[in-house]
């Protein structure tokens, strides 16, 4: 299975979405958004896929989002998505597009949605201890 990740490793969300992609034994391609920020024309239509609008997919905290004027509403999606790709710690992390889906993985474990149930068949606890996979992979409500 083709996994792409959009990550930033000094997150801890996008580091447990790794860890559970590599987890359900695929090795996806990790792209440091922070480094390499997608096109304006991949990033709208990720954002679309995963469901979400534009504002949804903005990271708000610690980020120059006050700073820029971001929250003004009629800045349109179009102005917002420029502002993303200018300064990329504003698209919010990790996003994650697959065969079976496009999904904003916040929590992490919402990765589970868009991978095969049947690759994962071991415990996963995330790096603070919270149990994502119970002991035959199955998630931990």
């Amino acid at each position: 299975m083709n996994v792409t990740i959009y990550h930033n490793p000094a997150c801890g969300t996008s580091r447990n979405t790794l860890d559970l992609i590599r987890h359900a034994g695929i090795e996806p391609t990790v792209i440091e958004y922070l480094k390499t920020p997608p096109s304006k024309e991949d990033l709208a239509k990720m954002i679309a896929d995963a469901g979400l609008s534009v504002r949804e997919a903005i990271r708000e905290k610690g980020t120059p989002y006050e700073e820029l004027g971001l929250a003004d509403p009629a800045l349109s999606d179009d102005q917002l998505l420029d502002a993303m790709i200018a300064t990329p710690i504003l698209i919010n992390r990790p996003l994650v597009v697959t065969e079976m889906g496009t999904r904003l993985c916040r929590p992490s474990e919402v990765v589970l949605d868009i991978l095969p149930a049947d690759a994962l068949t071991s415990a996963f606890v995330k790096e603070d201890g919270e149990a994502v996979l119970d002991a035959e992979g199955k998630r931990i409500v």
